[in-house]
């Protein structure tokens, strides 16, 4: 993985990215999103942080069971994505506020394919949907961003049905906070980290006493 920042995200002009107008119905919430928004060590990191959100894992999603391990979705040509598993309490965190801060600061989802440096399919902006309530609340949000003008150029996300998601090796678990000083994690994860908290302080983890 190669440690290019994303240049053209608006993260520090929250203003930008206004809250979703079409909300998913809080009982039809699952506490579940299955987002790809290319190197999932990146957003495994920015979405840890976030108040209400229980676990997030790393993994592969848009492919078949065989091709899920990472030697061969680095190849670009099985299908899959790099994904994330989040769980978290739709009572505390909605899935809208997830998309929102997956939009703002978790990746450049006007990149197709990509993530700076890191290119192939399997770095491509999708989110994986599980119910039609959650693909149209995803629809209607990217048409609003896109309508806001909270980018320069056109949101190329996918809207893809979930099949299966499939949890990546352990080592790639967690991995940020495990491996704080390896130089993909400091020139890339830590600089979305940093934009969260500086724009939107309010959506993070309370810190625990001692």
């Amino acid at each position: 993985m190669s440690a290019v920042i994303p240049g053209t995200s608006l993260a520090l002009h929250p203003e930008r990215f206004p809250d979703p107008a079409e909300a998913l119905p809080r009982d039809q919430d699952p506490g579940r999103a299955i987002l790809a928004g290319g190197c999932f060590w990146c957003t495994e990191a920015v979405f840890l942080q976030l108040e209400g959100v229980h676990s997030v894992t790393s993994g592969y999603t848009g492919g078949d069971a065989e091709h899920a391990n990472y030697e061969a979705v680095c190849t670009g040509r099985t299908g899959h994505a790099e994904a994330i598993e989040i769980r978290y309490d739709p009572a505390v965190i909605r899935y809208g506020e997830l998309l929102k801060l997956f939009f703002a600061v978790a990746h450049d989802p006007t990149q197709k394919d990509r993530q700076g440096n890191d290119r192939g399919p399997q770095y491509r902006s999708a989110i994986f949907y599980q119910s039609e309530p959650e693909r149209q609340a995803a629809a209607a949000y990217i048409h609003q961003l896109n309508q806001a003008g909270a980018f320069i150029a056109p949101i190329v996300t996918t809207l893809e049905p979930l099949d299966t998601f499939y949890p990546a090796e352990d080592y790639h678990q967690d991995f940020a906070r495990r491996h704080p000083t390896q130089p993909y994690i400091t020139h890339v994860a830590h600089p979305k980290v940093e934009k969260l908290r500086t724009a939107f302080p309010d959506t993070l983890k309370t810190p625990e006493a001692d």
